[in-house]
């Protein structure tokens, strides 16, 4: 496992900002959550272009406040103000329909909340309850594209303070799925990072599988829109006692990225870069190992 010695690993003379999150400790709790890497990190194609919950899926029970992790696939991320006809910024419609006149500006509300930074997630702080959640991309002048996420139902059980749920053996299952909800949902540490968002240190996957990235105290841009406070993720993987198998800049401010890699063991190495490719985070390295590639 990484230790945190790892925070003190340069880029470049930058300093890493989050440490790969490693794989829970515990037989029951590993188990559990190695038992929804397939449905993290699979991948759909169905939709070229859509919005999605990374973390969330519909009828999850959490703790308040959550996490909640924005993914797009197709388009790109940038601030509200900064036109771009394939790149957008999300909004999160809280317990409210999508708007009847797609082409008015979404509104600035409590059910309405914007992410006109080029954020790719938020924490809310809802009351105890049911609560329908929906994301909705939007252009610069944050009038909706027609791309929006299904709604889905949250069940707040109370409050992050509480005791967390535990996981069971002789009751695995329904355990297993309160403990997973409530741990995939649960805030951010705190402070600037960038991180990749649905797979932990040393986790194994199928290929292909998508990874998608995330980060906080900073926003998306593509390369060539100049925003003040955002960057573009660039990554490169290389394989264990090898050299780089792959390298990817994201450019176009996609958050997403689809990757086929024969079985093995990897590492990556994620970065969030300016518009002049000078990086303003690393994430410490994460190593994972490709146990089956599907054709």
């Amino acid at each position: 496992m990484l230790s945190k010695i790892t925070v003190l690993l340069t880029f470049t003379g930058l300093a890493a900002h989050s440490l790969a999150e490693p794989l829970p400790s515990a037989p029951l709790e590993r188990r559990c959550w190695l038992s929804h890497t397939q449905q993290r990190t699979a991948v759909d194609l169905r939709d070229p272009t859509t919005v999605s919950f990374v973390n969330l899926a519909n009828g999850y029970a959490v703790r308040s406040p959550f996490w909640v992790e924005f993914g797009v696939r197709g388009m790109g991320v940038v601030p509200a103000g900064n036109k771009n006809e394939k790149a957008g910024h999300h909004h999160l419609l809280i317990d409210t329909p999508l708007p009847i006149n797609h082409q008015a500006q979404i509104p600035f509300s409590d059910t309405h909340k914007h992410f006109g930074k080029g954020q790719t997630g938020t924490q809310l702080d809802l009351p105890d309850g049911k609560h329908t959640l929906r994301l909705l991309f939007a252009d610069h002048e944050h009038r909706p594209y027609f791309v929006y996420s299904r709604e889905i139902t949250v069940h707040v059980i109370g409050r992050r303070s509480s005791a967390p749920p535990r996981v069971e053996a002789g009751n695995f299952e329904e355990s297993c799925a309160l403990w997973y909800q409530d741990t995939i949902s649960a805030p951010r540490a705190g402070g600037k990072e960038v991180y990749v968002k649905n797979l932990r240190d040393e986790e194994p996957v199928n290929s292909p599988f998508a990874l998608s990235f995330g980060t906080v105290g900073y926003g998306i841009a593509p390369l060539a829109q100049k925003v003040k406070d955002t960057g573009h993720f660039a990554f490169t993987i290389s394989s264990k006692g090898g050299g780089p198998v792959q390298r990817q800049v994201l450019s176009d401010g996609r958050t997403e990225a689809l990757i086929d890699l024969p079985r093995g063991d990897y590492e990556i190495d994620l970065r969030l870069q300016d518009a002049d490719g000078n990086p303003l985070l690393r994430a410490a390295p994460l190593r994972f190992t490709v146990q089956r590639q599907d054709r």
